[in-house]
């Protein structure tokens, strides 16, 4: 959520920097509003101190059996008793519309962010590793024949409808090393703390990290009102939700492997093949919670522990910066890591990492207290994937494969699979 004040003292710099983002001007609604608020706040003020100074009168004119006056002093305390609740309901009604306004107006971009309206315009920034040159034709993951025994989407479509897949075997084997080679790395090299979070949160922890109110149609709901969450950023981020921590509480850093549920509303007949694209999939989240002066720097470490983890597995990736028009609603700057899949012949997001500043924050009501004294200041927060599990195994999966079907794994992996190295081409591990 957005600073008034900030708001209220430069209009024009905030509506420019919403424009860059391709949303249109809002400032002269929110100010509207805002002062329609103060205005009622403050005449509900006024009329409580003229209902107090009566009250403080009734008495005295009683006491003097000045009768006229106790009663005009006793209807004025009653009329302005009837003010005061009216402006207070009043300034109440209009506090939660500016509230909601500004709810769902998305994070303001840094000034470093290259200015753009779709993916097309991202900025790559890094590259690493070379895509091999294949004496044969390329397969898609779920083509592959040591691959088909283990991954299994007309079961799933059976039990859960399309966009599910049921994996078994050694395909399922794989995926649960990957997610524990990625916790391992996370936690014993970069320092981060595993994290087992719920996967049903309240509806206010959705509007803490900003999926709604915009973006209720993405994810899923139950009956009694909880959310499942897209990602573990929603528990994670929302730890600090509602505190007023000391500043040597920071920098926070959390890691968790969960599940996670998507409706994937906005994509209907993109990535139908295969597991690209799920309703529900498994991720490694890394959070940050940190000193403001140290959220841009936080960015780029985690970044970093993203593509370590890849580079570790022998993938190679690309990293961008997100545009303007392609960055979530909550960022204010974003780096894409995009994973080479031979099977595509292209370059596919496989993690997503955002700092988001004080948006956040504020949403949650979650800050410190400077170590030097003085007033709490809103938190940072970040979030990124470390990795998306299923698309690494993907990913895994179309850059090990051999001529005959059969995959080559990461030498990484190997103790997490007693030392086999192969998925052969009737779907085993040797």
């Amino acid at each position: 959520m957005h600073d008034i004040r900030a708001i209220r003292e430069n209009p024009a710099a905030f509506d420019a920097a919403l424009a860059r983002r391709g949303a249109s001007s809002v400032s002269p609604e929110i100010l509207k509003l805002d002062e329609a608020r103060r205005a009622a706040i403050h005449a509900a003020e006024t009329a409580q101190a003229d209902q107090n100074k009566a009250s403080k009168e009734v008495g005295r004119a009683k006491a003097s059996g000045d009768e006229a006056e106790f009663e005009r002093l006793r209807a004025l305390v009653a009329t302005k008793k009837a003010e005061v609740a009216e402006m207070q309901a009043k300034a109440k009604d209009l506090d939660a519309q500016l509230e909601a306004l500004l709810m769902g107006i998305p994070n303001l971009p840094f000034d470093d962010v290259p200015e753009g309206a779709d993916e097309a315009d991202n900025v790559e920034i890094h590259r690493w590793g070379t895509p091999k040159d294949l004496d044969f034709a390329p397969k898609e993951h779920y083509e592959l024949a040591g691959v088909i025994p283990g991954m299994d989407f007309e079961t799933a479509a059976k039990l859960s409808g399309s966009r599910f897949v049921v994996l078994s075997g050694a395909v399922a084997r794989i995926h649960r090393a990957l997610a524990q080679f990625m916790i391992d790395t996370h936690v014993e090299e970069n320092g981060l703390t595993e994290t087992w979070t719920p996967v049903l949160v309240k509806e206010e922890m959705m509007y803490g990290t900003g999926q709604l109110p915009k973006f209720g149609e993405d994810s899923y709901q139950t009956t009694n009102g909880w959310w499942l969450v897209p990602t573990a950023e929603v528990p994670l981020t929302n730890i600090v939700n509602g505190m007023t921590v000391e500043e040597s509480y920071l920098p926070r850093r959390y890691v968790a492997h969960t599940q996670c549920f998507r409706s994937e509303a906005g994509s209907a007949g993109r990535d139908t093949a295969g597991m690209l694209r799920q309703h529900q999939f498994e991720k490694v989240e890394m959070v940050s919670v940190t000193h403001p002066d140290k959220s841009r720097d936080e960015l780029d470490r985690m970044t970093g522990c993203a593509q370590g983890i890849l580079e570790r597995l022998g993938l190679p990736y690309r990293t961008v910066v997100l545009c303007t028009g392609d960055m979530g609603f909550g960022a204010r700057r974003t780096h894409d890591i995009e994973v080479w899949l031979p099977g595509q012949n292209m370059y596919r997001e496989i993690s997503s990492v955002s700092v988001c500043g004080d948006f956040q924050a504020r949403r949650m009501n979650a800050r410190f207290k400077p170590a030097e004294g003085g007033k709490p200041e809103f938190l940072h927060t970040l979030n990124g994937s470390g990795l998306a599990v299923g698309r690494c195994l993907i990913a895994v999966l179309e850059n090990g494969q051999q001529a005959d079907g059969s995959v080559i794994l990461p030498e990484v992996l190997h103790p997490y699979l007693r030392g086999r190295t192969t998925l052969t081409a009737d779907g085993t591990l040797a």
